[in-house]
């Protein structure tokens, strides 16, 4: 198991207190997708936009990283070959929980983007419609976040780790959204042993060698555990 692959999405965070989406009584429940999570929403009403994403800003400051998240860093820094977590979240709080080979495939909570020069900043807590970017003065910032309708980021690079993964894990992910539904095909073809860690099995979840079903904080910890006792 020399490189190994991670997915994470929702379900990780999720026992950190990040509300998730698709929950009954998850944020979609609250907006329309259609309203707070497209370029053509953003257009239509800026200020309802960037002050849904000011809420979940500040909502994921107040959380910490729980045992998942830090048995992730973990592995990061013990295993002894190579580890690369994607993550479909826009939350910090694998950083704050020690993983440093880290891709945002879906943005960055805390990253502002000028829609015209495509500089990348850091966020203030509370951004405003239109901030000015401070690379080329145009007010056309919003938030660094791939909304529906966008090409997440990376997804060259992405897709090379995915054919290279002898092992790849998916957290917490509800196999609904591509490409990150993909991805287990991805990693299959390249000859990858799969695993995925869930509340029950996704709508993917044939497609995997393994399942490991409960709270991520327990399976993912015991999980890496038995990866760095190998």
């Amino acid at each position: 198991m020399n490189k190994i692959v991670i997915l994470t999405g929702a379900g990780i965070s999720a026992e950190s207190g990040i509300e998730t989406f698709r929950a009954e009584d998850g944020l979609w429940a609250k907006h329309r997708v259609e309203d707070v999570a497209t370029p053509e929403g953003f257009q239509r009403d800026p200020k309802l936009v960037v002050d849904f994403y000011n809420a979940r800003r500040a909502q994921a400051a107040e959380v910490e990283p729980n045992a998942a998240h830090i048995a992730l860093g973990r592995l990061e820094q013990e295993h002894r070959g190579e580890v690369v977590v994607i993550t479909q979240n826009v939350d910090d709080l694998h950083e704050r929980g020690g993983t440093t080979r880290l891709h945002h495939m879906h943005g960055e909570l805390k990253s502002a983007l000028c829609a015209a020069c495509d500089h990348r900043w850091a966020a203030p807590l509370v951004m405003a419609p239109h901030d000015r970017c401070p690379a080329c003065a145009a007010a056309a910032a919003r938030p660094d976040i791939v909304w529906f309708g966008e090409m997440p980021y990376e997804m060259d690079l992405l897709f090379q780790h995915l054919s290279e993964a002898d092992l790849f894990a998916s957290i917490g992910t509800s196999g609904n959204v591509y490409p990150a539904a993909g991805f287990v095909a991805e990693a299959r073809r390249g000859g990858a042993h799969t695993v995925e860690f869930n509340l029950e099995r996704s709508a993917i979840g044939n497609q995997f060698s393994e399942h490991r079903i409960g709270p991520a904080s327990q399976t993912v910890s015991a999980w890496v555990e038995e990866i760095l006792a190998r």
